[in-house]
């Protein structure tokens, strides 16, 4: 619950951002196609991934990826 309520957040600055992130311009993609709920749900989801990720291999947040 608290993930989607910080997706909520998100999502509202992410409208109001002078500049926009890479995490910003996807979520307001969702939220154009999808709704404003499912794109909150689903960008709560990606944050879990984010957080679990940098939580399980104990490194610093990145914002871009690595290539391969």
């Amino acid at each position: 619950m608290l993930l989607v309520h910080g997706a909520r957040s998100v999502l509202w600055h992410a409208k109001r951002a002078p500049s926009r992130t890479p995490l910003h311009a996807w979520g307001l993609a969702v939220q154009q196609h999808r709704g404003h709920n499912k794109a909150a749900v689903a960008l709560a989801n990606k944050l879990a991934r984010c957080a679990w990720a940098v939580w399980t291999t104990n490194r610093a947040f990145r914002d871009a990826p690595v290539a391969a």
